[in-house]
């Protein structure tokens, strides 16, 4: 089994940061890819960004030179820089793990931006 446990998310204004983490742990393979989605009420699931196990990173267009994504592959870590937070932000974000070409997935967690 693998689990994911996600933090890092919360309540801030327009403007600011927050940085989301993401770990996992269990019977943990060869590490495809890590990324993060998120889901905005009445909307689909959106990716935000990834990072695969050579390093390539990918973003959508709309966090493009706001968010970075890294990873600690000692630590089977993935964390998501978040600067510059806009409110279409908001969301609640997901943690994705590829392991053997499997997708695991957090349970997400609450990220909120203020006017």
């Amino acid at each position: 089994q693998v689990h994911l446990v996600e933090s890092g998310g919360g309540l801030v204004q327009a403007g600011g940061s927050l940085r989301l983490s993401c770990a996992a742990s269990g019977s943990i393979g060869p590490i495809n890819a890590m990324g993060w989605y998120r889901q905005a009420p009445g909307k689909q699931r959106e990716l935000v960004a990834t990072i695969t196990s050579s390093g390539s990173t990918n973003y959508a267009d709309s966090v493009k030179g706001r968010f970075a994504i890294y990873r600690d592959s000692a630590k089977n870590t993935v964390n998501l820089q978040m600067n510059s937070l806009k409110p279409e932000d908001t969301a609640v974000y997901y943690c994705k793990v590829i392991i053997n070409l499997w997708n695991y997935w957090g349970q997400g967690t609450q990220v909120t931006v203020s006017s």
